[in-house]
């Protein structure tokens, strides 16, 4: 039988199990793999009885760049959250930007510019998805918003509180931190981490259970 599972370190705070379980009926098996290697990760997956798994922190890099073929996305990105096995070897995906598209169309009418606050693949997947929903875009590293930040929508993407957290000025934001997210009361249109993993999930299991 096939089997799925996530990779990372760490991974296993991961809400993708039960999503899975979910998304299949639970039909497959879905694995935890551990490690602070890549490398490690990496033999798990494709030594192992494995037909796909998600990306977490902080291989995201690494997948995309290891992989044989890059869906459009990745190309663009060069963050992959998601490894599936064809005969045509190893294909890398992004669902963060694909979710994160889905989640965006409806305010794209509303919304003139976005700054999406931190560097990391969440953060690269969404740029690239506000962007491709026709938002004027402007990416922060965590050292660059001191003196703050102001935008029709914010993309937050950080783990955690940093300088010029505060001083943040926004109609909308959206936080990805889903686990303990900070900024549900500030002056703005919440957006939760939490909506975009479920988008995120959708698009992203659906790739995963496709026929090879």
């Amino acid at each position: 039988m096939d089997r799925f599972g996530v990779i990372g370190w760490p991974a296993a705070h991961s809400r993708s199990p039960k999503l899975f379980a979910e998304a299949c009926g639970g039909k497959y098996p879905y694995d935890i793999i551990e490690t602070p290697s890549f490398e490690e990760a990496w033999k798990t997956f494709t030594e192992g009885p494995y037909r796909a798994v998600n990306v977490t922190m902080p291989f995201k890099k690494d997948a995309a760049a290891r992989a044989d073929v890059k869906g459009p996305e990745v190309e663009r990105i060069g963050a992959a959250n998601i490894l599936i096995k064809t005969s045509n070897g190893t294909v890398a995906r992004n669902s963060d930007y694909l979710g994160l598209v889905e989640l965006l169309k409806p305010l794209a009418s509303d919304v003139r510019d976005c700054a999406v606050i931190g560097l990391g693949g969440a953060g690269l997947a969404a740029a690239a998805a506000a962007q491709d929903c026709g938002i004027a875009t402007q990416l922060f590293h965590h050292d660059e918003i001191a003196g703050g930040v102001s935008a029709d929508l914010v993309i937050f993407t950080l783990p955690r509180n940093v300088e010029g957290t505060g001083l943040l000025k926004c109609r909308y934001l959206l936080e990805a931190n889903y686990r303990d997210p900070f900024m549900q009361n500030g002056p703005w249109t919440y957006i939760s981490g939490v909506q975009w993993l479920e988008c995120q999930a959708r698009c992203g299991f659906a790739i995963m259970l496709e026929r090879k």
